[in-house]
């Protein structure tokens, strides 16, 4: 009798744990690009010669939330990236000190034009990444991902309240 009970609390508590996992897994988290707070989520578009191509990016406004960019995010969505918008436009150097995954920086200029690409910049580098040319935005997307999509210098990145806002 008492291994019977003993059965029977076992396979109870089971049947809850299960039903608690399934609930949890249940509930949609939202999606973080970053692990900062705060950051605005936007959409941006690059568009090149042959297509438009659709990002969600979050917005390192401030210079704490630039100085922190995507370290220790350890994936991005093919979709995903974040954008960081220079007023006044100035020279922009980069470095992947606790940046765990490749990277693409996309140097813009103020009238949305792509000034450099560094494809898959490596993580944990600190080795700088720049351009000495003047650029109102650094937008970082996934490592190879703007060979993949074939965007090149040239093209145009806009995003609202970017610098080419509504191109």
């Amino acid at each position: 009798m008492i291994f019977r009970s003993f059965l029977i609390a076992a396979a109870l508590t089971a049947s809850l744990g299960a039903c608690r996992a399934e609930s949890t897994q249940a509930v949609p988290q939202p999606s973080r690009i970053s692990s900062q707070e705060g950051l605005d989520r936007v959409p941006l578009r690059v568009r090149t010669p042959l297509a438009a191509h659709e990002f969600q990016v979050e917005v390192a406004a401030t210079a704490e939330q630039q100085a922190t960019g995507l370290m220790f995010v350890e994936r991005l969505k093919p979709d995903e990236g974040m954008v960081f918008p220079f007023v006044p436009p100035r020279p922009a150097s980069f470095w992947m000190k606790n940046t765990l995954i490749p990277l693409d920086m996309i140097f813009v200029r103020a009238d949305c034009s792509i000034a450099r690409i560094a494809v898959n910049t490596i993580p944990q580098s600190l080795e700088p990444v720049g351009t000495e040319e003047y650029v109102a935005a650094v937008l970082e997307i996934a490592g190879g991902r703007s060979v993949e999509l074939g965007i090149s210098e040239g093209d145009c990145v806009s995003w609202p309240g970017g610098p080419a806002d509504g191109r």
